[in-house]
């Protein structure tokens, strides 16, 4: 059993008969009243977001963890198909579980948590950043650069990213993988 005090990002509990990983926290020592956390978990099963407040000293139940390197394969329908780096071992992983499925070029390694207690894979941890080629973007208009203007352009994945007018087709942008969002363009 681990307290509120254990709580990290990337932490995996049960809790509502269900398996959660914390994506964010905030530790809150109000100057009246007893401490809290309150934390925004991500359901490992459903994907689904939960806001959740754990008064301070509360009892949580960890879920024990580990992470593997993996190698993204290919797509096939809703799953995913990832090849273990060091055994060999390939499995299938439905999109839900990942965080951005739209951003996952084949070849990429990410890092995948299996229970340790079940042997089945609970959370897919993507690279904080991916550089991907544009395939498709509408040309700019010269003129429209006074402010932080964007467009959409379609990267080869298939993904669709807001990027800065400048940006055109062939160019190589990096992307952050929590938000999606373009990071900078990235020359070769």
């Amino acid at each position: 059993m681990a307290s509120t005090s254990d709580i990290k990002n990337g932490l995996c509990i049960k809790y509502n008969n269900d398996i959660y990983k914390i994506i964010e926290f905030l530790h809150v020592k109000p100057g009246k009243g007893p401490a809290f956390v309150r934390t925004k978990l991500r359901s490992l099963t459903n994907g689904k977001v939960l806001d959740n407040t754990f008064s301070a000293g509360h009892k949580i139940e960890e879920v024990r963890v580990e992470n593997h390197k993996f190698q993204y394969l290919y797509p096939e329908g809703d799953d995913f198909h990832f090849m273990n780096t060091e055994t060999f071992e390939q499995i299938s992983l439905n999109k839900n579980i990942l965080d951005s499925p739209g951003l996952l070029k084949e070849g990429e390694n990410v890092m995948v948590s299996i229970n340790t207690e079940t042997d089945l894979p609970l959370s897919v941890d993507m690279p904080s950043s991916v550089v991907l080629e544009i395939t498709y973007a509408e040309p700019g208009v010269k003129g429209n650069t006074a402010t932080n203007a964007t467009k959409s352009a379609t990267v080869e994945t298939g993904a669709i990213v807001n990027v800065p007018l400048f940006i055109n087709e062939g160019d190589k942008i990096k992307i952050d993988t929590t938000s999606g969002a373009y990071m900078e363009r990235v020359k070769e």
